[in-house]
């Protein structure tokens, strides 16, 4: 069986309800499973026990929320010293608000949590445009949810918003179960 597991925090419930849209793709693909928990739940086992690592993020000053950098510098930090996870599959999400037209600070937020991905030498799915609901809420990155008004009041996320988080959990779960076994990196 193929494990993926997300690691997410939530401010308003909005990262909360992407990653079980998320996780409900994962489960859509025969043979895969997916482990959701919280960051300040995750541990060093998760981690080494998974086939695919996905982080998720509300958007806190245009970076990543402090829950979710704690679990990077606490438990990745140790995977990355002893090389335990390179060569498994890296993804990312995101939500957020913000003045103006763009994805209030997603972009900058994925990036910051994709280099983090990276270092530890996961291999990263991105997100298509020809995805499902890319259009209502995706980036190159990830999907993301603008989960706030004009006037920064929160409104939640639409159905809509959630299809791209579906539809990326499918591709992670193909990309994870694609590699397993194969000697990438060792």
């Amino acid at each position: 069986m193929i494990k993926i597991l997300v690691v997410y925090a939530s401010d308003h419930g909005s990262v909360e309800k992407m990653a079980k849209s998320l996780v409900e793709g994962v489960k859509a693909v025969p043979d895969c499973e997916a482990v959701l928990k919280k960051a300040e739940d995750a541990k060093m086992d998760d981690l080494v026990s998974c086939d695919a690592l996905v982080l998720g993020s509300p958007v806190h000053m245009g970076s990543i929320d402090w829950r979710v950098k704690k679990f990077i510098d606490t438990v990745c930090s140790g995977a990355w010293m002893q090389d335990k996870i390179v060569g498994k599959v890296g993804a990312v999400f995101a939500s957020g608000a913000g003045y103006g037209g763009g994805g209030g600070g997603c972009e900058l937020t994925m990036l910051a949590l994709l280099n983090n991905l990276v270092e530890l030498g996961l291999i990263i799915v991105p997100l298509p445009k020809s995805t499902p609901g890319y259009h209502a809420a995706g980036l190159q990155w990830g999907p993301y949810g603008r989960a706030h008004a004009d006037d920064l009041s929160p409104k939640g996320l639409s159905d809509d918003q959630l299809v791209s988080s579906h539809h990326h959990g499918k591709h992670i779960a193909r990309a994870a179960k694609a590699l397993r076994g194969s000697a990438i990196f060792g």
